[in-house]
């Protein structure tokens, strides 16, 4: 079975996003079905999701707007999601994020 990790970077205040809430998601023939939920730790990664993944379609959804809204600042994204196939051994996906805008790609362990 596959595993899947993220590492958020706040690219706003030069630092890791620390204590945002992370919800990883697998696609259905009808909406989604939440798998796990994580925080990330204060150097912005979640690496332990506690769930094996078969080949499929997954979201990772970010709370960013309760993320800004701790940091007391607002945003244009309340969340983000980021939908991905997996069907290898391991994926990574790191999340540079802003106010106003996000990134992501396949990153390496």
């Amino acid at each position: 079975m596959s595993q899947v990790s993220t590492h958020v970077l706040d690219l706003a205040r030069g630092r890791p996003a620390a204590r945002l809430r992370v919800a990883l998601e697998r696609r259905r023939e009808v909406g989604w079905e939440r798998l796990a939920e994580a925080t990330t730790d204060p150097w912005g990664r979640i690496q332990g999701w506690r769930v094996s993944l078969s080949p499929g379609i997954y979201r990772l959804l970010f709370a960013t707007a309760e993320y800004w809204a701790a940091a007391g600042m607002g945003c244009l994204h309340p969340e983000v999601a980021v939908a991905f196939r997996m069907d290898g051994d391991h994926l990574h996906l790191p999340l540079l994020l802003s106010p106003f805008g996000y990134t992501t790609y396949q990153g390496s362990r």
